[in-house]
């Protein structure tokens, strides 16, 4: 006899902690057999990375036993970029994916932008000096921002205010330069093509495919809404991707909406007991931000404590496939502190989970974590899937 199935309810709809469930699993963050930075960013297809620090967890929590300064060397090595290729927002992309990625995406950005550049005078002739100036500033070299400034304002292109940070927008959205690896503390710029030399296009219809393939593969079960989010595809631009990608994808409803996720990535069923797994996830995880709508893991009551507004995202601890938490770290003598900030009074059982959560996290800076919020001794041992 065939009892209930665990994951979809009476009408075969998906139920919410299945959802919850897939999309742990698909982003990697509840298992993962990745070891390398660009398995990651190349299985995501993008990691949203304006807050840096918190990009550098975002890759290395979906991996195993990462380190900080693994991810930053995976910038150095290039083998992953931090870009504008998505939203006109900062992203950690494949290296190989950056070229075909950027062009697919780009222009609706540029254009979007258009009256913004008109108004601080970023026009032809003006984009045509500061190529000429970063061509040869750039050349064979990573270049701190103050110094590429330095160059742009020397050879009379302005950087005062909002122009300096607008310029470089507009040029890594035409695949002439991106971000290079960290000097210090200073982020610093190369010429994309000196630092990307494989980085290929890809014909339109090859691109569309590809980018949804990734992005149902590594987030779903998400929406044709969710995708156009993520992507900042128009919606028919969207579903032409999800036909062009259909033969790989998987159908299912929950909330009455049409989901599409991959069906080989699939988790099975929790089993009693393993509904607490906790999760720290930084600022903009892809958990979160990836999708329009974020109530399935999110309850709506709770969403101003993940943005108070002004475009920032919280830091948010996940338990039981639930956001529950927001947190904030301290950093002092070799040393972290946990601060959370929970939504309502957290359970011994959860304290305890995001205790282990914490101690993973401390362990990727290479950081003492400090009581009380660390896994006890026994707890220790225990490995990830």
């Amino acid at each position: 006899m065939v009892g209930p199935d665990p994951l979809r309810d009476a009408r075969g709809a998906m139920k919410r902690a299945a959802l919850v469930d897939h999309r742990l699993a698909a982003q990697r963050i509840s298992s993962t057999s990745f070891r390398r930075p660009a398995e990651v960013v190349a299985w995501l297809g993008a990691v949203q990375a304006q807050d840096y620090l918190g990009a550098l967890w975002a890759v290395g929590l979906r991996m195993k036993e990462a380190r900080e300064l693994e991810v930053e060397r995976a910038l150095a090595d290039r083998s992953i970029v931090r870009t504008w290729p998505m939203r006109g927002t900062l992203h950690f992309v494949a290296a190989a994916d950056a070229r075909w990625m950027i062009e697919l995406l780009a222009p609706r950005m540029l254009r979007r932008a258009a009256k913004r550049l008109r108004d601080l005078g970023i026009d032809g002739p003006t984009l045509s000096r500061a190529r000429r100036l970063l061509a040869e500033r750039l050349a064979g070299t990573p270049v701190t921002r103050p110094a590429v400034y330095a160059a742009l304002d020397a050879g009379g292109v302005s950087t005062a205010g909002q122009h300096g940070i607008h310029l470089l927008w507009c040029l890594a959205h035409e695949c002439f330069l991106c971000f290079g690896p960290r000097e210090r503390k200073q982020q610093t710029f190369v010429l994309f093509d000196e630092w990307l030399p494989r980085a290929r296009s890809r014909p339109y219809e090859e691109a569309l495919a590809a980018l949804a393939s990734r992005y149902f593969t590594g987030h779903g079960p998400a929406t044709l809404a969710d995708f156009a989010w993520w992507s900042g595809l128009t919606l028919g631009e969207a579903r032409q991707a999800v036909d062009l990608a259909r033969a790989e994808l998987e159908e299912a409803t929950f909330d009455r909406r049409a989901h599409w996720f991959v069906a080989r990535d699939a988790p099975d069923a929790p089993r009693a007991g393993e509904r607490l797994g906790a999760y720290l996830l930084p600022a903009f995880d892809e958990f979160v931000v990836a999708y329009a709508d974020r109530t399935a893991a999110l309850a709506p009551q709770f969403a101003t404590h993940l943005n108070a507004g002004g475009g920032v995202l919280n830091p948010i601890a996940v338990v039981g496939g639930r956001v529950v938490a927001t947190w904030k770290r301290t950093l002092s003598r070799g040393a972290v502190t946990l601060a959370p900030s929970p939504f309502t009074p957290l359970t011994a059982a959860q304290a305890r989970a995001i205790g282990r959560a914490f101690r993973r996290y401390a362990e990727f800076l290479g950081a003492a974590p400090v009581a009380p919020f660390f896994a006890e001794p026994e707890d220790s041992g225990a490995k990830r899937g």
